[in-house]
């Protein structure tokens, strides 16, 4: 069983599992108790799928450009060093900002990859592949990638809360 006990730790603890984005855990909150790190995430999921578009487009906005200069959250840091996107030679940093430019342009929202679960080559090959794609079936892709980011995340916090 996933402690809820109260809105306020629930979302101080889980809040920044999704970018700057701590409603998605608010919302969640409703749907206790939960009974595994499984249900708990499917709540999450369910709060974003339930959202407005305009909700869902503004989580999908509130992630990082990857393989850029810029503040990023500690989460999104971790996560872009271990990729390799933190150590760019200038013809990839060049490469990631024309690929990010064309991305924001065609759908209005940064590029969003787990990017734990890929690697340099790949992450460049993806960013190719679904700049291809209609908006609305990239919206749901980004969206489910969200998703497996803030699964990883939960996951992270869940295992070193119980080696505590």
């Amino acid at each position: 069983m996933i402690p809820a006990n109260d809105r306020a730790g629930f979302v101080e603890e889980f809040g920044h599992l999704f970018e700057h984005s701590p409603w998605v855990v608010e919302r969640a909150w409703e749907k206790r108790p939960f009974a595994d790190a499984d249900a708990l995430h499917l709540a999450f999921m369910d709060a974003v799928n339930q959202a407005t578009e305009e909700e869902r487009l503004a989580l999908l906005r509130a992630h990082p450009e990857l393989g850029v200069k810029q503040a990023l959250t500690e989460a999104s840091e971790s996560e872009q060093q271990g990729a390799g996107l933190k150590a760019l030679s200038a013809e990839e940093f060049a490469r990631f900002a024309r690929l990010n430019a064309a991305y924001r342009d065609k759908f209005g929202f940064p590029f969003i990859i787990c990017v734990r679960l890929q690697t340099k080559a790949s992450i460049f090959e993806a960013f190719e592949q679904r700049l291809l794609h209609e908006a609305v079936a990239e919206r749901a892709i980004a969206i489910a990638e969200v998703g497996n980011i803030a699964r990883l995340r939960m996951l992270d916090l869940l295992a070193r809360k119980a080696a505590r």
